[in-house]
């Protein structure tokens, strides 16, 4: 693009902890073409129409840390990538949703900009970026923009697509525990915590909300015959047949009386406070078409209350207020409840007002007509005329509920058997107990609204989101309480992941947990594969801390995951980096530099948990770093305890794992207890294989920190892999008729040269290998890795892999790969066999005794390449 425009290239949803922020942020690649000569100065009148349109712009602080720092910036000149940031969260922050953590960073392109934006919800803040960048446009343009227009679009937005304000009260009181949430659908189904540990909520319910209980709160007269039945307070009635039975029910009762439907709610069709025949019947009529049958009970005289009981203990108690109008002579009652009523700013139809707006309804319009009065009577001047009994239950009066009054509360939350409910009651002064007073108990809810206790429309706001926590997950927030955590481990790095991940899952299993594991080779529940192929990726990781027989977790996530998806989870107990080298995925997603891709990969050890420990390898220097980056303790493992930052480590007390005389050692300071002997554990090949042995000391490291004892990490190690079987493809090794064939999914140069080193273990007359380019990868990491075979293999069979998109087209790689073979100068034949199957047959061909052949396996899958070594063994292939 070279015109003046922005242009939003592309726009990835992070939707986990990523190399920005611990939140899901949007990521949206933005080109500005000729704009990156034109910064906001430069442009007349682009100050004055952004600031007139977005006077609230004011506030944003930017990087000059004051108020007013952004149009500051604005006026010394920035660009549109740093401005359209800017103006995307204003416009969330007008439509109700907190603005939130920005960032704008410049490409190795000219013009392209990476533009980051804290996502509250993906839907609303992909709509807000577009908005922005229309307004900017049509600033720059000095064009017309109708700012009001997109707000309240995005508001509309807002109330469709987020939570409503009593399930985001808990869902923010549970992340100020440190308790973590997944939306389960597009309404306010959430749960809080992983796995195992989880709980549901759905609005103000739990899944520890009786159905049962919700069942009878639905049934008024039920719910009232068995407070009744208790000793609670409630007004005496019955369920009534027809209109005529109503006004008898009335009068044996004696009126007044309240008409309501017995299955209701919302205050819908009840009507109070009824003195006549005429007034009765036609209650009768309304509440009936609101429910499924009519309650005729004894008015208690005195203000409607809400208690919030929340586990049996009175958290929150609201009052509510008659609503009237003073006659002025001139207007209308209905003018007069527009002027004098719904003017109140208090007053609105959004979570953001505490109380409604008072229309003529039916039970209104009977209030008037007792009255003498209508919607369209002038009443004198200085008349009060009510027109609304009952409503507007938003006036904080939770100190004030006398003790006797909470026990009654509680005592009718338990009968009917609700974890959570809102007690309805009546009473003329709520600070003295209901018998001196001729209060009573008229109604116990499931699901009670939480945003008359959140927002009152006066008095105190009441932690109640805090509350149902509290209920949920005993101890939160205190030491050894519950978090709704289990055991989940995450690791990262550029090779090695795979293995680890499923060594440490069977660890986890050996000790009793049930384990998720979502890595590379596929989604497992303990041992079973329940999807194969690549699942290293944010959906598996989350279909695993949903289920709820899950007890620990284990992860794979590589820099491309982080990078496009971010973290599935928002902390873990243990963060592993088995290495970085040199990065896969350099010269994707505008990250060109190793230094980049170290601050992706550190992702992974900002989210340790206080509690929990990073494990780093002890031999790259990039990944020694990352120590002073956890939040928990860090244990480094490494092949000799002679590596610098392993043996500082010890100095200072702290854990390692390495290898000493052939033995898996554990070591805390100086002291070392030795685990296993390095030939004994399957995965090494007799320790012949050196990047194997690190694989295992970081498991071992990982089994350590977790707790897991050292007899399990020892049975867990030694039992790994026997028979090639759990991780078939990374170094599985076959001998026959004194050739040798290996097998391994090594796809970039430093896995290739580790390959290359624990040949130097298997003495052959020739080594032969079969190999791809595979995944995309820059220009020079394909020669490089072409120069690494041509030194190491003597005949070089390059194919087509087709199991993940290239870059470049599959010709242009092997072009590559054969420029980096020519200078490695050992290689003496390159054949280019086209596909994967026909180059590992025409290399299995060429076998002679002496023989060392390198299969490479597809990246998204070991078994077809496995398969056909089996085949060629004479075994019957290994069935899936």
């Amino acid at each position: 693009m070279k015109k003046k425009d922005i242009e939003i290239v592309d726009v990835m949803s992070l939707r986990g902890p990523n190399m920005w922020t611990y939140r899901p942020v949007l990521e949206a690649w933005v080109d500005i073409g000729e704009l990156e000569d034109y910064p906001s100065n430069t442009i007349p009148g682009f100050y004055e129409r952004l600031s007139s349109w977005l006077p609230s712009l004011v506030e944003h602080r930017c990087s000059i840390g004051e108020r007013g720092g952004f149009l500051q910036r604005l006026k010394e000149g920035t660009w549109p990538g740093h401005i359209l940031e800017h103006v995307t969260l204003e416009l969330q922050n007008l439509a109700g949703m907190p603005g939130g953590f920005g960032k704008a960073r410049e490409t190795p392109v000219r013009g392209v900009y990476k533009v980051i934006v804290r996502a509250w919800h993906e839907e609303v803040t992909r709509a807000a970026l577009q908005a922005a960048r229309d307004l900017v446009m049509a600033a720059i343009e000095d064009r017309p923009y109708d700012v009001g227009a997109a707000v309240e679009h995005l508001r509309s937005l807002v109330d469709e697509h987020c939570l409503g304000p009593s399930t985001a009260c808990i869902v923010d009181a549970a992340d100020d525990f440190d308790i973590p949430s997944v939306r389960l659908s597009d309404g306010n189904l959430v749960q809080l915590g992983y796995g195992a540990r989880q709980r549901r909520i759905w609005t103000a319910e739990t899944d520890r909300t009786s159905a049962i209980g919700e069942s009878i709160s639905r049934d008024k007269d039920l719910t009232k015959s068995l407070l009744e039945s208790c000793g609670v307070p409630v007004p005496e009635g019955r369920m009534v047949d027809d209109a005529d039975d109503a006004w008898k029910a009335a009068q044996d009762i004696g009126v007044p009386v309240v008409v309501k439907p017995y299955d209701g709610n919302h205050g819908r069709g009840v009507f109070t406070n009824l003195t006549t025949q005429e007034e009765v019947q036609t209650a009768y009529a309304v509440a009936i078409d609101e429910g499924n049958g009519v309650i005729v009970e004894r008015f208690v005289p005195g203000n409607e209350h809400r208690l919030l009981v929340v586990g049996g203990r009175l958290v929150a108690a609201a009052m509510g207020e008659t609503a009237s109008v003073v006659g002025d002579g001139k207007s209308t009652v209905e003018e007069l409840i527009e002027l004098q009523i719904n003017s109140d700013p208090r007053r609105g139809s959004t979570e953001d007002h505490p109380l409604n707006r008072v229309r003529l309804d039916s039970a209104a319009r009977l209030e008037l007509k007792r009255q003498g009065l209508e919607g369209s009577s002038v009443p004198p001047e200085g008349k009060t005329v009510l027109v609304q009994r009952n409503g507007n239950v938003a006036f904080d009066v939770t100190d004030r509920v006398h003790p006797s009054v909470a026990r009654h509360a509680s005592l009718a939350a338990r009968i009917v058997g609700l974890d959570i409910a809102g007690v309805d009651l009546v009473a003329t002064d709520i600070s003295r107990p209901l018998a001196e007073q001729g209060g009573a108990v008229v109604e116990v809810n499931a699901g009670p609204g939480l945003l008359m206790h959140i927002k009152p429309a006066d008095g105190q706001p009441r932690p109640v989101g805090r509350a149902i926590v509290e209920h949920l997950f005993k101890g939160a927030g205190q030491p050894g309480g519950d978090n709704g955590r289990i055991p989940l481990v995450g690791i990262t790095g550029t090779n090695g992941k795979t293995i680890v991940a499923k060594l440490v899952a069977r660890l986890l299993q050996l000790a009793g947990k049930h384990t998720g594991l979502a890595c590379s080779d596929g989604l497992f529940l303990d041992r079973r594969q329940v999807e194969g192929g690549d699942r290293a990726n944010w959906d598996a990781a989350h279909r695993i801390l949903m289920n709820r027989a899950v007890e620990a977790a284990v992860f794979e996530n590589d820099s491309g995951t982080i990078l496009s998806e971010g973290l599935a989870y928002d902390r873990c107990q243990v963060g592993v980096v088995t290495n970085i080298d040199e990065p896969d995925h350099l010269g994707q997603y505008y990250i060109e530099e190793p230094d980049r891709m170290y601050n992706v990969l550190r992702t992974q050890i900002d989210v340790v948990l206080p509690e929990g420990a990073a494990v780093l390898n002890a031999r790259d220097p990039m990944v020694v770093e990352m120590a002073e980056l956890c939040d928990g303790e860090v244990i480094f493992f490494g092949l000799s305890p002679d590596l610098p930052a392993l043996a500082a480590h010890r100095a200072a007390g702290k854990r390692s794992v390495f290898v000493r005389d052939g033995k898996v050692v554990l070591a805390t300071g100086a002291a070392e207890a030795p685990l296993a002997d390095v030939s004994a554990i399957p995965l090494t090949y007799a320790g012949r294989v050196s990047f194997q042995i690190e694989n295992v000391l970081a498991a071992v490291a990982t089994g350590w920190a977790l707790g897991i004892s050292h007899d399990l990490i020892r049975a867990g190690v030694v039992t790994f892999d026997v028979g090639q079987v759990d991780v078939p493809g990374r170094f599985t090794l076959f001998e026959r008729n004194g050739t040798t064939v290996v097998i391994d999914d090594a796809h970039n140069a430093p896995a290739l040269e580790a390959l290359v080193a624990a040949l130097d273990r298997f003495p052959a007359e020739r080594r032969m290998v079969v190999y791809g380019a595979g995944a995309p990868r820059r220009e020079q990491d394909l020669v490089k890795q072409g120069k690494v075979l041509g030194a190491a293999f003597d005949r070089v069979f390059l194919c087509e892999d087709r199991s993940v998109a290239g870059a470049q087209p599959d010709s242009e790689a092997r072009a590559l790969l054969k420029q980096g073979l020519y200078e490695g100068r050992r290689v003496t034949k390159i054949i280019d066999e086209g596909m994967r199957r026909e180059a590992i047959e025409a290399a299995l061909a060429q076998l002679v005794p002496g023989d060392l052949l390198v299969l490479q396996c597809d990246e998204a899958s070991t078994a077809a390449t496995v398969d056909h070594v089996h085949q060629w063994m004479g075994q019957a292939a290994r069935r899936a």
